[in-house]
């Protein structure tokens, strides 16, 4: 049987698809603009007022100069450390304190979730915040990156609530079996909240990949800035001299030049999260909506 849409429901499903699409490309083409810029020529680029819908007079200049800029080269290994890195360390203590913390004969756990929820609406403020990380001996590490970022307490709440679905008979019969409790962690209530784990990845993930404030106020040592701190230095401080400053060897760019490079450090810098997320879309509304039911 098929249910035939009324005139109404019809006309409000195509004011939404039109509504919807127009949204949609307020929010492409920004995105769009900056990646046909960046394979434009600089002159020409430079010349032109108006949309952008496609590169003017197809150039590769802007990459081959961001190539030849080792810090931009370096600050880029050093933001896939920091991702890779970052994400593991939240993964771990993540899933670790969701997995207390969804035990229901821990008689703590409510207080316990209480005092963490605490955090995330009151905080030191950023001066103890640096005296704390500077007498722990973290500054200028890159643990000062890692460390006091480890775990993000929305994200543990919501992997919290996602293994407290998980039915407890699972978890009895593994006991029977005389499975402890890192075996249950790991071979029963995560691969059960796949979808809700590969959501929380993609977040942390997208938070170390567009983090620079911590690096900003703890690192000196420019071999350990990462990407987005030299983004931000290009993007505001972006004069001639400047990046001349950043780059290396005898080819010196000019304003055109400059404006260019800016582009395609924006696509650098941008494309790797777009490439990972197609992959994990699948999980994300299932993710987040079983991590969101109240227990």
């Amino acid at each position: 049987m098929t249910w035939k849409k009324s005139t109404p429901d019809l006309i409000f499903d195509i004011f939404n698809v039109i509504l919807m699409t127009i949204f949609s490309l307020f929010f492409v083409y920004p995105l769009i603009y900056v990646i046909f810029a960046s394979f434009s020529n600089p002159a020409e680029f430079v010349r032109h007022s108006g949309l952008l819908l496609r590169p003017l007079g197809f150039s590769l200049k802007g990459y081959r100069m961001v190539l030849k800029t080792p810090h931009i080269l370096t600050g880029y290994l050093n933001t896939s450390f920091y991702v890779i890195a970052g994400v593991s360390i939240n993964m771990i203590m993540s899933c670790l304190g969701a997995y207390v913390l969804s035990r229901r004969q821990l008689y703590i756990r409510k207080v316990m979730t209480m005092g963490i929820v605490f955090t995330m609406y009151f905080s030191g403020g950023l001066i103890p915040f640096f005296l704390v990380v500077k007498g722990l001996g973290l500054y200028n590490s890159r643990l000062a990156l890692l460390l006091p970022a480890a775990i993000n307490t929305w994200n543990l709440i919501i992997i919290r609530t996602s293994f407290s679905q998980i039915p407890v008979s699972l978890e009895e019969a593994a006991r029977i079996d005389g499975a402890n409790d890192f075996i249950i962690l790991l071979r029963i209530i995560v691969p059960v909240a796949k979808a809700t784990i590969a959501v929380m990845i993609l977040f942390y993930a997208v938070q170390h990949w567009n983090a620079w404030f911590n690096a900003m106020i703890f690192l000196q040592e420019r071999n350990k800035y990462p990407l987005q701190l030299f983004l931000r230095e290009i993007l505001l401080y972006g004069s001639v001299n400047d990046i001349n400053t950043l780059a290396s060897g005898d080819e010196m760019m000019d304003t055109l030049t400059v404006n260019l490079i800016k582009y395609c450090t924006i696509v650098i810098s941008t494309v790797p999260v777009l490439c990972i997320y197609p992959f994990l879309q699948k999980y994300f509304t299932k993710g987040v909506m079983i991590g969101s039911v109240k227990e």
